[in-house]
């Protein structure tokens, strides 16, 4: 009996220092891993930017007002293969996360056998056996704490990871569609170019008598160089459909029929409410999954600190013992308890713990870098879109030139007072600043995209842990 009080005691007093142990574990931590020197993050962005507020980021896409790149985002956030891929790892993580809970638990096996012999001159006999195991290893230094912690963090990563996925995928199927919209309607500005060739070539024709054919032949000349740009194009439009296709989980030319018919690059308005540095950090989840993989090298050197300590693990049995099923039996009960430690380990224990600090510093900066990838990634946006937005302004004006110059020297040909090659010549110039304008419209788009992606839209910050 009194050996029973004194480890009941013993079992107490271990119990209490558990409690003193586990409140100073992060101070441990936080001595084992310091924290780097803030980053110091500006009020308000370089660049100037509209006014603050709280803009919807989560479905952006829909801005642009066009129903069908709506719709292939959606689907591509529903079939992309690799969205797909991150799912199942973050639900690998998660299952991770329940096992390393599991360890926190008491540990409980049964058992049960019975047994009938039967022995010449003696009859049978009968036997049963019927018990309980549980086993317990009280969480003294934060050991399997710290493992559930790592695992927790190891989760917000992944889930955050995922985040980061439908962020990049939803951007990439805007950019591809916005890039096949610019594909068709430069495929249409080369078209009508080719048709201004041919009106131009059979004008020529009238005047062969005057000219002995040269005029026709540089304008036939001019007409079947223009026809060859033509293939170049629809190879293009082909391969940006198939691209959204694998985008959208299908298979090539799967798109192909819904987007055959050539619309107008979309546009998004320009009246974008910006948020502050500090709120796009917060919001952009490959930020907070740096900061989650910070909190996840944390606690794996809580942990490797906490497995050089002693063990205490503590077991109980009871169970029921007799002879024959009818009669009575005997209880039997038992309660242990032991104390482990590594005794020397040449110094595999100290190692740990210095490969975990360095994991810890190369989170730190794995941090930083993110934080400052984000600033630089809103900054490069904005000055793309506002120079996109000068260009495009430059180039509507050069086009509205260039046409009105291509009709007065195709009147001052047929009236005989400039010669082909000054047609030819302007013709080239409308070509080009035609196709420099659509090709501004698609960079003042794809600005707008690149924008939204740096702000971290295209997910819902409330979805993740």
């Amino acid at each position: 009996m009194a050996a029973r009080s004194r480890f009941a005691w013993a079992l107490a007093c271990m119990l209490a220092l558990a409690g003193c142990v586990t409140a100073g574990q992060k101070a441990g931590v936080a001595a084992l891993a310091p924290a780097p020197a803030p980053l110091d993050i500006p009020a308000s962005w370089y660049r100037e930017t509209p006014a603050n507020g709280s803009p919807e980021l989560g479905t952006w896409w829909q801005r642009f007002d066009d129903p069908q790149l709506t719709a292939l985002v959606n689907q591509a956030l529903a079939r992309n293969t690799s969205l797909a891929a991150a799912a199942a790892r973050l639900q690998q993580a998660r299952a991770l996360r329940d096992l390393a809970g599991a360890g926190l638990s008491t540990q409980v096996s049964a058992s049960a056998s019975a047994e009938n012999v039967r022995q010449r001159g003696f009859g049978s006999q009968s036997s049963y056996s019927a018990g309980l195991d549980a086993s317990w290893e009280p969480d003294l230094y934060g050991y399997r704490k710290a493992g559930l912690a790592a695992s927790a963090a190891a989760l917000d990563a992944q889930a955050l990871t995922l985040a980061d996925g439908q962020v990049s995928v939803a951007a990439e199927v805007a950019l591809t569609y916005i890039a096949l919209r610019g594909v068709q309607q430069r495929e249409a500005v080369a078209d009508t170019h080719v048709k201004r060739q041919l009106i131009l070539t059979l004008l020529a024709a009238q005047r062969m008598n005057e000219d002995g054919g040269l005029d026709r032949d540089r304008a036939r000349a001019a007409l079947a160089l223009s026809m060859a740009e033509l293939p170049r194009w629809r190879a293009s439009r082909s391969q940006l459909e198939h691209s959204l296709a694998l985008l959208c989980g299908g298979a090539p030319g799967a798109l192909a029929p819904s987007l055959s018919t050539g619309t107008a690059v979309p546009r998004a308005p320009d009246g974008l409410a910006m948020s502050l540095p500090a709120d796009t950090l917060r919001q952009r989840p490959d930020v907070r999954a740096a900061a989650a993989r910070v909190d996840a090298a944390l606690a794996r050197l809580g942990q490797a600190d906490a497995a050089r300590k002693p063990v205490v693990r503590l077991e109980g049995s009871i169970g029921l013992h007799g002879i024959g099923f009818g009669g009575s039996g005997s209880v039997l009960r038992g309660l242990f308890g032991a104390v482990s430690g590594v005794a020397f380990d040449g110094g595999a224990g100290r190692a740990r713990v210095a490969a975990e600090q360095a994991a810890v510093q190369e989170s730190y900066a794995a941090y930083h870098t993110a934080v400052l990838a984000a600033l630089r990634d809103v900054e490069d946006a904005l000055v793309d879109l506002a120079a996109a937005r000068e260009r495009r302004t430059a180039l509507r004006a050069a086009a509205e030139i260039a046409a009105n110059a291509a009709n007065l020297a195709l009147l001052a040909y047929v009236d005989g007072k400039v010669e082909v090659d000054a047609v030819l010549a302007i013709h080239a110039t409308l070509l080009e600043s035609e196709d420099a304008l659509v090709l501004a419209e698609v960079a003042h788009s794809a600005a707008h995209v690149r924008l939204y992606k740096a702000l971290g839209g295209g997910w819902q910050p409330t979805d993740t842990p």
